[in-house]
């Protein structure tokens, strides 16, 4: 796979001293690309309908060793890479139809129940075969607005010669996702920050272009980490498959709209790398809450990055997203690009919330902030177009880790697995910075 750098560190690599090809090895342990761009592959490998069609009725894990094999296969010993993929895939993500001909794929039934647990496990054993491989040790560096932490903590949980920094805002996560990522121990440091998101993204950011850390060999787990984002595509394809084939035929697939709850722009970036490999996705539906860089942007042209805010949808609160230049590029960086194949909708509390209210009602289906915002944004655009294609809406989190949220709305608290029981008598384990200036976060990171 031959890659290519978006974003700030694109003219250094390309006239500069760092300037030569890199392998997708190489990026994953890089993380961010010299001089702070994104790594993203020059181009992608196609996907004939006709063969992708055939994968109906696969499970999960096999469609991910198809589509990760086609990805990566030129970098990886095959049955290595096979073994590595059925790990990391080891769950479900079932579309379950629900209402007003939109589905929802539950990307929530892993180890943290979020959808990031597919790219986090995934780039977790990536991570560890390589420096296995080098002998080599490495530090991951990840910051969090809620279900990434939690997902990168579980997945490179006791792997060795991996050392996990989770930063994450101060209170302004659920006490649950706080859970998942605080308790463990071990290889995984949480870092408990007072501010917002973003000032936990710029920390990280600016510690990767600190040369005075390189013997900290600093590495990323957020989807700015390409292993972390490719491994996401995945799943736009196991939906497809299973979205009712009408009147499409067995060698085809039908036309199909992505609602995408979107915060870092990860998911999103996700589902368009996996449309240009073949999957016939009609349009994206960028679906943000009242942190809306994307639409925004679709519909003024200018991008505008500004300090979050928090709601109920937290994992979404992003003020300036990361993947917005993977994004960019994937179209052209053309504005006029993005808006054929992209809609932005801004979903605020209020519509957020009386979404959970009235899907409830009127199904029995329970759905989280983050779901709602991908859900309403699904009726916006159907009502607004009379299109009538199929719609899938991103289900990204299990509904148990907003309880508060749902039971101000629907009078109960969903239910979590059972191996959750006790989760709240787990002691937090996090460590708290005094501030959010850099020097203060280097100064923690060398002692």
């Amino acid at each position: 796979m031959r890659l290519r750098v978006v974003g700030p560190g694109r003219a250094r690599l390309e006239n500069g001293q760092d300037a030569r090809a890199r392998s997708f090895r190489e990026a994953v342990l890089d993380g961010l690309a010299p001089g702070g761009g994104l790594y993203l592959p020059s181009a992608f490998p196609t996907l004939p309908a006709a063969e992708a069609a055939g994968w109906r009725g696969f499970p999960i894990s096999e469609i991910a060793v198809r589509v990760l094999a086609r990805l990566l296969g030129d970098e990886f010993d095959g049955a290595r890479l096979e073994a590595l993929t059925r790990d990391a895939f080891s769950f479900d993500a079932p579309l379950v139809p629900t209402a007003d001909g939109i589905s929802v794929l539950e990307l929530f039934h892993g180890p943290t129940l979020a959808f990031k647990d597919f790219g986090a496990r995934f780039l977790g054993r990536i991570f560890g075969a390589l420096l296995a491989a080098r002998g080599d040790h490495a530090t991951i560096l990840v910051a969090t607005s809620g279900d990434t932490g939690s997902a990168v903590a579980q997945g490179f949980y006791g792997v060795p010669n991996l050392q996990v920094v989770v930063l994450y805002p101060a209170g302004k996560v659920s006490r649950f996702q706080e859970a998942q990522m605080a308790t463990l121990g071990g290889n995984v440091r949480a870092v408990k920050v007072p501010g917002v998101f973003d000032d936990c993204q710029r920390l990280v950011k600016t510690a990767f272009c600190d040369e005075s850390l390189a013997s900290l060999h600093l590495s990323s787990a957020n989807s700015i980490n390409l292993g972390r984002l490719l491994p996401q595509s995945v799943y736009y394809f196991h939906a497809l498959l299973s979205v009712p084939q009408g009147a499409a035929g067995p060698s085809t697939l039908p036309e199909t709209i992505f609602s995408v709850p979107c915060g870092n722009l990860g998911n999103l970036t996700a589902g368009v790398i996996a449309q240009r490999m073949g999957l016939p996705a009609a349009r994206f539906l960028a679906a943000c809450n009242v942190n809306e860089v994307l639409p925004e942007f679709l519909r003024t042209g200018v991008y505008r990055a500004r300090p979050s805010i928090a709601t109920a949808s937290n994992a979404m609160d992003v003020g300036n997203p990361s993947n917005f230049v993977r994004l960019a590029a994937l179209h052209g960086d053309s504005l006029e690009a993005m808006r054929a194949n992209l809609a932005g909708y801004r979903v605020d509390e209020a519509e957020t919330r009386a979404t959970i209210r009235d899907l409830y009602r009127r199904t029995g289906y329970v759905l989280d902030p983050h779901g709602a915002v991908g859900y309403a944004a699904a009726l916006r655009y159907r009502a607004e177009t009379g299109d009538d294609r199929p719609i899938v809406t991103l289900a990204t989190a299990h509904p148990a880790k907003f309880g508060s949220v749902l039971r101000e709305e629907l009078g109960f608290e969903p239910a979590l697995p059972a191996e959750y029981a006790g989760w709240e008598s787990r002691p937090i384990l996090a460590e708290a910075l005094s501030d959010t200036r850099y020097e203060t976060f280097r100064e923690w990171l060398r002692g």
